[in-house]
C-alpha cells in the first residue's frame, strides 16, 4: 500500500470489492462502500480539517483527540474536549505527523496513530506494556474507523500503511498492543488499540504477553524498506 504525501492524487488500491467482502458483510450486516479510490496520507497541517471532520465533536471518543497515551492521565482527563483537541493540533501544526489518515475517495474514514514509542508517556506507566527489549520501536497507539466503515477490514489496511509510514522514517520495528475481545460483540470504544486478528493480517506476530487479554505484537521492517 502506498502512503501519499501532500494533496496529490493517490495510486493506492481501491477499497475491497463487494465480492471480497461478501462473507464479512453477511456476518456483520455492514454494507461495503461503493468502489472508490483508497489512499492514505500522513496527518499534516494541510489535512487537519480532514482529521477534525473524522473525529467529530466527540474527538473520536469522549473528548480524547488521540491524546490519552501522550499525556499524564490527570492532564488528559482535565483536557477532555477542546484542550486535547488543541494538543493534537499543536503536534500536527508543528509538523509532527502523529499518524495517518485513510480515505475512501475524498472522505476521511480511518485514523491510525503511530510514532516512536517514547512519544507515548502512558507506555512508561504501564506494567503490562513495558519494553520487550532494548530495540527502538514505533508504537501503534490507536485505530479509529468511521462507524459506517467498520468491520470491513480497514484496520488491517491502516496497519499495513502504518508500517510503511514508519519505515519511511527509518523505523526498524513497529509494535502494537491490541486487546483480546472479552465478549462476542465487544463495544467499539474498548477496541481502540485494535484486535489481534487485524494485526496478524497486517503481518504482525505476538512476541510477549504479560496479560491474558493484552498481547504485544511486532512487525519487523526489512532494511531495504527503510528510508
Amino acid at each position: 500500500m502506498k502512503i501519499v504525501s501532500g494533496r496529490g492524487r493517490a495510486s493506492g488500491r481501491a477499497v475491497p470489492s463487494d465480492r471480497s467482502m461478501k462473507r464479512e458483510t453477511m456476518k456483520t450486516g455492514a454494507q461495503p462502500p461503493r468502489q472508490a479510490p483508497w489512499k492514505v496520507h500522513p496527518a499534516t497541517p494541510a489535512r487537519w480539517a480532514d482529521l477534525e471532520a473524522l473525529f467529530g465533536e466527540r474527538g473520536a471518543c469522549g473528548g480524547c483527540w488521540c491524546m490519552t497515551w501522550r499525556l499524564p492521565r490527570k492532564e488528559w482527563l482535565a483536557g477532555k474536549g477542546e484542550k486535547n483537541r488543541r494538543g493534537l493540533h499543536s503536534i500536527v501544526a508543528a509538523g509532527g505527523k502523529p499518524g495517518i489518515i485513510g480515505y475512501v475517495g475524498r472522505e476521511p474514514v480511518a485514523w491510525c496513530s503511530v510514532a516512536p514509542r517514547e512519544e507515548f508517556v502512558a507506555l512508561e506507566r504501564s506494567r503490562v506494556l513495558q519494553p520487550v527489549d532494548p530495540t527502538p520501536v514505533w508504537s501503534v497507539s490507536c485505530l479509529f474507523v468511521k462507524k459506517p466503515y467498520r468491520r470491513m477490514g480497514l484496520s488491517s489496511r491502516m496497519l499495513e500503511a502504518a508500517v510503511e509510514f514508519a519505515a519511511r522514517s527509518g523505523a526498524r520495528v513497529v509494535e502494537g498492543y491490541p486487546v483480546e475481545a472479552s465478549m462476542e460483540r465487544m463495544p467499539d470504544p474498548f477496541l481502540w488499540t485494535g484486535l489481534p486478528e487485524a494485526f496478524r493480517k497486517a503481518g504482525f506476530r505476538e512476541v510477549l504477553r504479560r496479560s491474558r487479554v493484552r498481547p504485544i505484537m511486532r512487525r519487523e521492517i526489512a532494511a531495504r524498506r527503510r528510508s
